[in-house]
């Protein structure tokens, strides 16, 4: 039985991110070297800093990464790609040229007997009325349209402009640590969704770029998988077990 692994938010192409061409190797050599060994690869947002498809272009870069997922997809290894709040402007150019699966909401799904429920986690229970009105802004499709109407020039130094002071925001571009169960919006939201889904095993989430392994049952686990900037951290499903990773470089077991 082969494995199925799950990671998130590497933010490639960030401007805010002095070594990422670095950070796009190791994200791709870490892909070479479970290629034979999943049977699915679950990539849970964000994996860009900016993407947006144009009619006729799509951006600048990512070669090396893009030329791995379609390797992977050929070799008949699922890949799934959830849109996250970065590079939800997809519109056909992943599924056709990489020939992922492209998934634009949280999904529930069955593997090897284990329900599991897969999000980015933007959206789900955060607080924040300025987050859900640009999140709403940026989904509409009208503004989509619009905003597609501006030279690729331009709408990419703006896309890309604003995703790198959004991290500058925050201290060394990193996020808040783990701020308690009760503070924590993603911890909220899983135990208010299990009350009403008993039967899901696994909650697993990126966005929030920390490492969280929480039992909330004897049943229930939920993971926030960290980020592939600074922790370079996976989770890794045998079959029966389910293990939150760390990627170093020439590792043989992963």
């Amino acid at each position: 039985m082969k494995n199925i692994y799950l990671l998130s938010d590497a933010h490639l192409g960030s401007l805010a991110i002095e070594h990422r061409r670095t950070q796009e190797r190791r994200l791709v050599r870490f892909l070479d070297g479970i290629k034979n060994k999943a049977s699915a690869v679950y990539l849970l947002g964000d994996m860009f800093d900016f993407w947006n498809e144009y009619r006729f272009v799509v951006p600048k870069g990512f070669t090396r990464f893009l030329g791995k997922l379609s390797e992977l997809t050929d070799m008949g290894v699922e890949v799934h790609y959830f849109t996250g709040n970065h590079d939800l402007w997809t519109y056909g150019y992943l599924e056709e040229e990489c020939g992922v699966i492209l998934h634009r909401h949280p999904v529930t799904t069955e593997i090897h007997d284990k329900v599991f429920f897969l999000a980015h986690g933007d959206g789900l229970g955060d607080p924040s009325l300025g987050f859900r009105i640009l999140r709403k802004v940026f989904h509409n499709r009208v503004c989509q349209k619009m905003f597609n109407a501006i030279h690729p020039w331009w709408g990419m130094t703006l896309g890309l402009n604003w995703a790198k002071k959004s991290r500058q925001k925050r201290e060394a571009g990193k996020e808040e640590p783990f701020m308690g169960e009760d503070k924590e919006y993603l911890v909220q939201f899983t135990k208010n969704y299990m009350a009403m889904h008993q039967d899901i095993d696994y909650y697993i989430y990126g966005h929030r770029h920390i490492e969280l392994d929480l039992s909330l049952s004897r049943k229930v686990r939920m993971l926030i998988l960290g980020d592939w900037i600074w922790q370079f951290t996976y989770a890794v499903f045998d079959g029966e077990h389910l293990f939150l990773e760390q990627y170093v470089e020439g590792d043989s077991n992963l």
